[in-house]
């Protein structure tokens, strides 16, 4: 019984060896890929897991000391700031590349995502040279009208034109006159009694706007007040007043 036993014991030692080596070659990628990465790694152990992670992290300074710039693709961009919002210590975690680089790919990703929705929504046509002519005209002519009074007239003829835009033609055609005391000495005189509020638009990580209202002092530029929210109402501006 002693010599089947063992024969029996070695055939299933080798059945379980082969089989472990096929699922390992079956699992692990053709070509480096994340997602089959992360796949592979939900059925393997937290040591081996640890080991490979520290095998990988002395790798990565070996590598820190040859390569002084390595080149990144635009994927590797978008991953890498992705999953350091995922991370809670990213900052310790990056070896390659510096954490004010990465967040200046974040930057350049935000100004990337409004820029395209930007175009995408601006299909409004130019002003036209008749229009911007008449535009001039009625403010060189017409000195006590301002931007809303020639938007009138011009609504009268059937043309549509902003109020911004009116004034941006104006300022060519009208000098401005002194009268009395300036705004800005108003408020250099007035400044210590003077608290102002205002709203300051800002994005997140997966570009959702946030809302930041602040209230600051004119003189010293202190800040009085801050509130952040992302849907500011007039019950919740009041309440922070």
């Amino acid at each position: 019984m002693n010599p089947v036993l063992s024969s029996l014991k070695r055939l299933i030692r080798l059945g379980l060896g082969r089989l472990h080596t096929r699922f390992v070659r079956r699992t692990r990628p053709l070509t480096p890929s994340l997602l089959l990465g992360t796949i592979t790694d939900l059925g393997r152990s937290k040591s081996e897991l640890m080991a490979e992670n520290a095998l990988l992290r002395q790798q990565l300074i070996m590598l820190k000391r040859q390569v002084k710039r390595p080149v990144c693709t635009k994927t590797d961009r978008v991953l890498l700031v992705l999953l350091a919002r995922v991370v809670r210590t990213w900052k310790q975690a990056l070896f390659i590349v510096q954490p004010d680089t990465l967040l200046r790919w974040h930057r350049e990703l935000f100004r990337l995502y409004w820029k395209r929705r930007s175009k995408a929504s601006s299909h409004k046509p130019r002003v036209d040279a008749e229009t911007i002519a008449l535009i001039r005209k009625m403010a060189k002519e017409n000195r006590l009208w301002g931007a809303e009074r020639i938007r009138g007239e011009l609504l009268k003829l059937g043309i549509r034109v902003g109020k911004r835009t009116i004034q941006k033609y104006m300022r060519n055609v009208r000098t401005p006159q002194p009268r009395g005391q300036k705004w800005a000495t108003f408020l250099h005189n007035r400044a210590a009694q003077i608290w102002a509020c205002d709203f300051l638009q800002v994005t997140d990580l997966f570009f959702r706007p946030l809302f930041a209202f602040f209230i600051f002092e004119l003189k010293s530029r202190k800040v009085i007040h801050v509130g952040v929210t992302r849907s500011p109402t007039d019950s919740w501006v009041a309440q922070h007043l």
